[in-house]
């Protein structure tokens, strides 16, 4: 039986360019430390911190290491960070290997998380940041931002809940808090954090992806602290957003929406699509854009490629992205021209030059097309000139014929006495036909113009 030589083929010294790998963001960031009036919480930079600012936040179960390496090493968002300095937040307790938080220790609510902020952009002498949160990190940024909006200069949120928790989840989220501070983390809890982030059936679109998550809950997760956070989230209060501006009736007094620009995204396949929509429907829709991405449920994961081109774009649009030689002045430290403006200013560049070329040649065509007309006028006054003097000279009899040959031979000789017809012009270019005392002016009009001597 013959034997194929592909199967003793061993592939060697083979390299994966641009590696997702999550310790590659925990090698490039500085971790920091920052004091806030409820304890230390962590921060690690990934960038040029002259650069603007963004805030990262993540959500349930994750911290900044697992929720955003994958998709800050994605190679669109590597070249688009050359621009940007990211703070990767982690709330407390949640950072990789973090021990577990005193039992007397009172974790900070939602409102307290999104304060904290304040701390960190006080400390790192932050004055306005685009924020970026998934999850229960998306509410805390949106909360800051209702509370601060003069330090936000642009949000993109994924999967965002602005609702206080209904009975099913706060029931879900009860158990899960209950199990994990008394029994740990348990297959339950690992199957309510899978479907809070991959929805129903993640294994039928990413095996690999699906198991990496359950090994990082079942082991890199301090089961205590992720139970205080959990009783955070659940008791969350609304977001109090409306659409409708303040004073109309039938809204509360002090609802209003967000200012800054805002991108609402979900995945087709997440359990929180209907969140999204409810939050969307709050937003002003002059300066906000929601985006369902299909095929996925962690939009992070499963779909950085399409998120990378939507945050670029969204950036793009409010002025960031692109530095030139020139930068105008940012809510958000430098702001840069966008490449839909530099695009637009070449086309108008191009159809100036265009029109001006097109102008040229119709000038050209219009001079070409007097210059005929006055041709064809020269060619007929000749003609009209000629036979009056044939007229003249037919009855006159053969003397003046005589005359007229003598004078022809004069004229030829330079003897002439200047009655005949001939073409010239005076200083301004305008052309006249005829005798010294009687000439035309050649113009654009239909009949000659009588011009006296």
């Amino acid at each position: 039986m013959p034997v194929d030589p592909m199967d003793d083929i061993e592939l060697r010294s083979v390299q994966l360019h641009f590696p997702n790998a999550r310790g590659s963001i925990l090698e490039a960031c500085d971790q920091r430390r920052v004091p806030t009036d409820k304890g230390d919480i962590h921060v690690a930079i990934q960038g040029d911190i002259s650069k603007p600012a963004i805030v990262t936040y993540h959500d349930l179960g994750l911290n900044y290491a697992t929720s955003f390496a994958g998709f800050f090493n994605f190679p669109v968002m590597r070249g688009l960070l050359e621009n940007f300095c990211v703070y990767h937040v982690t709330a407390p307790g949640q950072e990789e290997g973090a021990p577990a938080l005193p039992e007397d220790y009172v974790y900070p609510t939602m409102d307290e998380l999104a304060a904290q902020l304040l701390f960190v952009l006080s400390h790192f002498g932050l004055k306005s940041v685009i924020g970026f949160g998934v999850g229960a990190g998306a509410n805390i940024l949106a909360r800051f931002a209702h509370g601060h909006p003069d330090k936000v200069g642009a949000l993109c949120l994924i999967n965002c809940v602005s609702t206080q928790s209904g009975w099913i989840e706060w029931g879900y989220q009860s158990f899960n808090a209950r199990f994990l501070r008394t029994k740990g983390m348990t297959q339950g809890v690992i199957d309510y954090l899978m479907w809070h982030h991959f929805g129903r059936n993640p294994e039928e679109r990413n095996h690999d992806l699906v198991q990496m998550y359950k090994q990082h809950f079942e082991r890199a997760v301090n089961p205590t602290n992720l139970a205080m956070l959990i009783n955070a989230y659940i008791h969350r209060n609304d977001l109090h957003l409306a659409r409708t501006p303040p004073g109309t009736p039938g809204t509360e007094t002090a609802a209003t929406t967000l200012k800054m620009p805002v991108i609402n995204i979900t995945g087709s396949l997440s359990p929180h699509v209907d969140d999204t929509v409810t939050f969307n429907g709050r937003l002003d829709p002059t300066n906000s854009s929601w985006m369902k991405i299909s095929d996925c449920a962690l939009v992070l994961e499963e779909q950085p490629a399409k998120l990378a081109e939507a945050f670029r774009l969204f950036l793009q649009g409010e002025g960031y992205a692109t530095p030139l030689s020139t930068p105008a002045s940012s809510p958000c430290g430098t702001k840069y021209h966008t490449y839909s403006s530099i695009f637009f200013a070449n086309f108008r560049e191009q159809q100036q030059q265009a029109m001006e070329e097109r102008d040229r040649e119709r000038e050209h065509d219009r001079q070409r097309q007097l210059n005929l007309r006055i041709g064809n006028r020269l060619r007929e006054t000749a003609i009209n000139c000629t036979n009056n003097g044939a007229g003249a000279g037919t009855g006159a009899g053969d003397n003046n014929n005589a005359d007229a040959s003598e004078e022809e031979e004069d004229q030829e000789n330079g003897n002439g006495n200047g009655n005949r017809a001939y073409v010239t012009t005076d200083t301004s270019g305008t052309l006249y036909y005829g005798t010294q005392s009687n000439k035309i002016r050649i113009t654009e009009n239909p009949l000659p113009e009588p011009v006296s001597s």
